[in-house]
């Protein structure tokens, strides 16, 4: 497959844009980055002119494919009516509504343009209610990019310290170590842990911050029990349980990981799938913690919160996911079962121990020889480089995929696109890697 226009480009970027991309994320794109021009449905296209069957989506927000009819067409008619208000519209209300009555935890809304922001708006409600500061994140977790929170993400394992008391470890150098002075760092899925935690700081600590799935280090499910223990303590200690669904709101149900898990949190952030790939995201929550926002004792501000443009994108996405939610999920569970189990068989012919993951439409491809996959230190021990070499591969058979492990379908894929799919990862493991 030839990559020499997507080479020409990325040289030619390298002399303007600092590294050749603008988001760190993308330089472990393999074979390197490329450069695309078009997608539609489950097709991506680059400027060489080859065409890839797209499981990276975007980083998951397309959950309805690339360039969805639907939101197209309400972009475009917003478009014509204006760009941005610097006030309310009747789109927003219209979003929010469809929010409250589809989000377990969700009685009022905010919006805003990043994951990171509705992040961090949740925190700030979290600190406020009962003047606290201390909130617990788990070691291996993604929440954005703000110095606060980037914090842990990927450590390596003899930087991370004790299992039970994880050194806070900053990704960056510009950090500063003070930034993660109220932040606790916890391993997942171990409840003991957070019972001993509580039993000693329960007073001190405001939130309990936590993606519902780790779909950002192995995609890896909560053991049974987990997260109702944390809903538990939470509401125990007066602390906010505040689930990050970036991620998973929209893709594993129209109620996202809460109505999937069965656990209702205090407060949830959204962005990715509820928009189709547009900058929008949200903080929703009860009622009880939502109006410290209402009554302005808790300041939420921002230019671009509730865009018209995107918010129309948002009541697209969302209104055709309510409406056609008995056909949509089905599939997206069916067609994730089918790539799953597909890959499992592969690995299990090639002799490659792997751990095949995930739920629904997150299917997770972990090569290790682990029974199973707990937390961020068990999946940390992965084979890296075989698994990136299967991810080069693919992309010459034109299969595109993300690195570390994560394939994420749409409502554009088909069996065909799996069948496809799976022929290649057959065909380029009997080669050897």
């Amino acid at each position: 497959m030839a990559l020499t226009k997507s080479v020409e480009w990325l040289k030619r970027s390298q002399q303007v844009l600092a590294g050749g991309v603008s988001s760190d994320v993308r330089r472990a794109e393999l074979p390197h980055p490329l450069f695309f021009q078009s997608g539609k449905g489950s097709r991506i296209v680059d400027v060489d002119g080859n065409e890839y069957i797209d499981y990276v989506l975007g980083q998951g927000p397309l959950l309805l494919g690339h360039s969805p009819r639907p939101v197209v067409e309400a972009v475009h008619e917003q478009l014509e009516k204006g760009l941005v208000y610097a006030a309310q519209h009747e789109a927003e209300t219209e979003l929010a509504e469809l929010l409250v009555q589809a989000i377990p935890c969700a009685e009022k809304v905010r919006f805003n343009s990043t994951g990171s922001e509705a992040v961090v708006s949740a925190l700030r409600v979290a600190r406020a209610r009962h003047n606290r500061k201390l909130v617990v994140k788990f070691e291996g977790q993604w929440h954005g990019w703000y110095d606060s929170l980037f914090v842990s993400t990927a450590p390596t394992l003899d930087q991370a310290g004790a299992y039970d008391h994880p050194n806070p470890v900053m990704p960056s150098r510009g950090q500063v170590q003070n930034a993660a002075e109220n932040l606790l760092v916890m391993p997942w899925n171990d409840l003991d842990v957070m019972e001993k935690l509580f039993r000693q700081r329960g007073i001190e600590i405001a939130a309990v911050l936590t993606e519902p799935m780790m779909c950002n280090a192995g995609s890896i499910a909560p053991l049974p029990g987990f997260l109702e223990g944390l809903r538990k303590l939470c509401s125990e200690h007066g602390a906010a349980l505040i689930f990050d669904e970036v991620i998973t709101g929209f893709r594993l149900g129209l109620g996202g990981a809460q109505e999937a898990f069965g656990v209702t949190p205090d407060m949830a952030t959204y962005a990715k799938g509820i928009a189709s790939g547009f900058t929008l995201s949200a903080v929703v929550g009860k009622a009880e913690w939502m109006d410290l926002i209402s009554e302005g004792k808790v300041v939420h501000a921002g230019t671009y919160n509730s865009n018209p443009v995107v918010i129309a994108a948002g009541l697209a996405t969302v209104r055709y996911l309510k409406e056609n939610q008995d056909t949509v999920y089905p599939q997206l569970y069916r067609l994730g079962e089918l790539l799953r189990e597909g890959l499992r068989q592969r690995f299990v012919k090639a002799g490659i121990p792997a751990l095949l993951g995930g739920q629904g439409p997150v299917v997770q491809a972990s090569l290790t020889d682990a029974a199973t996959l707990r937390n961020y230190r068990d999946w940390v021990r992965r084979d890296v480089a075989t698994y990136s070499k299967l991810v080069t591969r693919l992309v010459d058979a034109g299969v595109r995929t993300i690195t570390r492990g994560t394939w994420y379908l749409s409502s554009a894929h088909t069996e065909e696109d799996v069948a496809i799919t799976l022929r290649e990862v057959e065909a380029i493991l009997s080669r050897g890697l």
